[in-house]
């Protein structure tokens, strides 16, 4: 064949399904692989979980796959639980917007997740009752694990490096004293339990309501001070992978985070789930309802989680995190070194304009604002920006920055204490 024919040969076209299918192997081959475990023994009958893996940032469209698991920890019933568990991923998502890349799902993702917390606590208020739930909700996409929490069950990790990292923070009055003085500065009170004689006993609680716990969805009977709003930590697995292991504090009552690492390590995540409770009610019994989720995030050329080596205390624990952040924009183009996680984002804060940020939510077509919370589209005269003041001008444009419609801005004022709230029960 003459190199003139041969110049003039066209390579044949590949069909379309073909490099679909190429491509959805390659980004199958560059995700790790996640196996999971769950256990659980009901003393009231009040945790609930979610396990969902079939998740997608764009409808149709396995690439953009992602898992949640979460523990819904209910108290004084299990309403406020079995509700945040069918409606708080929905309401997450529909704080996203659509259309946008995975990078910036991801950086939309830590306040997206306020805002589905904050519209859940209030459609579940609005019915009515007087449970509450603590949440633990785990976002899994690739090697980015995005942990929300209020209350007290707990999410940790455990990596190859052999140190026990919290995702959490515990929202106990007992144990947390910027907790405290927020309850108590927006209008709580702040004490043991009396009984009769004088004498106080028990954990702290916040009153009304004598709730152990500071944040929570629910508890409709208790003052808004008992804030929805989660603490946020959003961290970069190295592609050696990580164990999580989610429970409630029926778990942690009983067990160290260091303990219940080590008291599973080597097993496969299902068994890991089982062992885990079972340590948990051999070292304190069946006090509480008891749930656990275990979850292994494995390279995808790795059929199990190598085993973790012990734990050297001087080396590695400096090297688990890097320096905290609020902002992951700085951080989110560096690489996980080999056995080190790296921390793209986390905040705690209970006011929720620190929370959701400055961005107008202005539709140029329609000159509709959209609530950063309840996303529902009204004109800027049926709400406020969370940046302006009780009292404004016209001058003041009062709805420059991040829109909350009339609903959710007196949600926001009655969290922090500038409007006075007095539960209500629907009986």
């Amino acid at each position: 064949m003459s190199q003139t024919e041969v110049s003039g040969m066209k390579a044949p076209l590949v069909p379309l399904a073909t490099l679909i299918g190429r491509e959805l192997r390659s980004e199958k081959i560059e995700k790790p692989y996640l196996k999971y475990g769950q256990a659980a023994v009901a003393k009231k009958g009040e945790d609930c979980f979610l396990i969902k893996t079939d998740c997608q940032r764009t409808h149709s469209n396995p690439s953009t796959s992602f898992s949640v698991f979460a523990i819904f920890d209910g108290h004084n019933g299990i309403s406020a639980a079995i509700f945040a568990k069918e409606n708080l991923l929905a309401n997450v998502l529909s704080a996203i917007p659509q259309g946008i890349s995975r990078d910036e799902w991801l950086h939309a993702l830590p306040r997206a997740l306020v805002a589905g917390f904050v519209k859940t606590d209030i459609e579940f208020q609005q019915k009515g009752e007087t449970s509450g739930t603590t949440v633990t909700f785990v976002v899994i996409d690739g090697w980015t694990v995005t942990v929300a929490s209020v209350g007290d069950s707990r999410c940790i990790l455990d990596t190859q490096g052999g140190v026990v990292s919290l995702l959490t923070v515990d929202h106990r009055l007992e144990e947390n004293e910027e907790e405290r003085a927020r309850v108590t500065a927006s209008g709580g009170e702040v004490g043991r339990l009396n009984v009769f004689g004088g004498s106080e006993v028990g954990p702290l609680r916040c009153w009304p309501g004598g709730l152990c716990l500071s944040r929570s969805i629910g508890d409709t009977d208790v003052g808004e001070f008992i804030v929805p709003i989660p603490h946020v930590k959003q961290v970069k697995l190295s592609n050696a992978g990580g164990r999580l292991i989610i429970a409630s504090d029926g778990i942690w009552d009983a067990l160290s985070s260091d303990l219940a690492a080590k008291s599973c390590r080597g097993l496969p995540a299902e068994l890991a789930a089982k062992l885990v409770v079972k340590e948990a009610l051999r070292s304190r019994g069946l006090k509480d309802d008891t749930t656990c989720l275990v979850v292994d995030i494995i390279p995808s050329d790795h059929p199990v989680l190598p085993p973790t080596p012990m734990k050297k205390q001087n080396i590695l624990a400096s090297l688990i995190f890097g320096k905290k952040t609020r902002n992951s924009v700085n951080k989110r183009n560096k690489l996980s070194s080999v056995g080190v996680v790296e921390e793209l984002f986390e905040e705690g804060s209970a006011m929720l304009a620190e929370r959701l940020g400055k961005d107008s939510t202005l539709d140029a077509n329609s000159g509709l604002f959209r609530c950063a919370v309840c996303q529902v589209d009204q004109p800027p005269v049926e709400g406020l920006s969370v940046n302006s003041g009780p009292f404004f001008s016209p001058a003041s444009k009062p709805w420059e920055g991040l829109f909350l419609c009339a609903k959710c801005r007196n949600k926001k004022d009655a969290m922090e204490g500038k409007r006075l709230s007095t539960p209500t029960v629907i009986l």
